[in-house]
């Protein structure tokens, strides 16, 4: 129970981070709030394994979680280069399947979860991909490009529908194929992340989590070195930025804690509920509508969670 208790509080940040972010990004540029946020988490980790004195674990226990923050960072430059250039509601859902990566990892290291939980698995999936799909709405922003200088917006298209096949020229459909495959790459980086935290955690899980957030921090320098994009930073951006680097890396931690007290089959589902949270924000803070589909999936994927903590 503890596990899920843990796995749920990490969601519970990611999915707030993720909204705070979305806000923040309307005061300052993306880079600020990516850079800001990077460097508030990695203070905080550091001082989180210094003060609660945690011996060092060495390399060969610390590189899981050095290449999960690594793979972390790529899945989140390529997030929102597939977000720019192609439609929500196909990235997103493709996007969200990274779960499928720690439960299988889970299953093929022997664990073994109950009929009832894996019924709740297939609940809560299905819950993220129904909450993460949304009606394309044409010249709509739908979030941030992940390079300067590129909107995020939804491709040309029919008024109120994505593009088709039909519909779409040779350079549209090319577009789409390659939003796919970053979104892919999204899924494959955030699943290998989750793992990564898994295996760190086996010998410390706050190392893990200071271990993640050094090695993205890393990752994202050396994009801002190589770019030097211009960063926009409002006073009254500062309290999102430290919220977002705050809650970031306490769902790694909350995470990786979770990994030692369950298994990672069902700890991964229930980390990677986060777009749910996301949502659900918006719709109680922002008053976003919130479509039928996307109210079954939040019902689906809160029976989904009810069925894996039933033991």
């Amino acid at each position: 129970m503890l596990a899920v208790v843990l796995a749920l509080a990490a969601s519970l940040c990611w999915g707030s981070g993720d909204f705070l972010g979305g806000l923040t990004t309307r005061r300052a540029t993306l880079w600020a709030v990516v850079v800001g946020s990077q460097a508030v988490g990695l203070v905080g980790a550091a001082l989180v394994v210094l003060l609660t004195g945690r011996p060092w674990i060495g390399l060969t226990g610390l590189w899981p979680a050095l290449l999960g923050g690594v793979v972390g960072g790529v899945a989140i430059m390529a997030f929102y280069k597939a977000l720019a250039i192609g439609t929500m509601s196909v990235v997103a859902p493709i996007s969200a399947t990274g779960a499928a990566i720690p439960f299988l990892w889970g299953l093929g290291s022997g664990e073994r979860p109950g009929e009832l939980q894996l019924a709740g698995v297939a609940l809560a999936v299905a819950g993220v991909l129904l909450v993460t799909m949304d009606r394309p709405r044409r010249g709509k922003t739908i979030g941030v490009g992940a390079l300067p200088g590129e909107p995020a917006i939804e491709p040309a298209g029919s008024p109120g529908s994505a593009p088709s096949d039909l519909s779409a020229g040779p350079a549209d459909r090319a577009r789409q194929r390659r939003a796919v495959l970053l979104a892919l790459l999204a899924a494959v980086g955030i699943g290998l992340m989750l793992v990564g935290f898994d295996e760190t955690a086996k010998h410390d899980a706050l190392w893990a989590m200071l271990g993640g957030r050094l090695a993205s921090a890393c990752f994202f320098t050396g994009f801002l070195l190589v770019l030097r994009p211009r960063i926009g930073l409002r006073r009254a951006a500062l309290p999102g930025i430290v919220a977002i680097g705050l809650l970031d890396t306490g769902a790694n931690g909350l995470f990786a804690l979770a990994t030692t007290q369950g298994y990672l089959s069902l700890v991964g589902v229930l980390g990677s509920l986060y777009p749910v949270v996301t949502v659900v924000l918006a719709y109680v803070v922002l008053r976003e509508r919130l479509a039928r589909h996307q109210l079954v999936g939040v019902i689906g994927a809160l029976a989904g969670v009810a069925l894996i903590a039933a033991r």
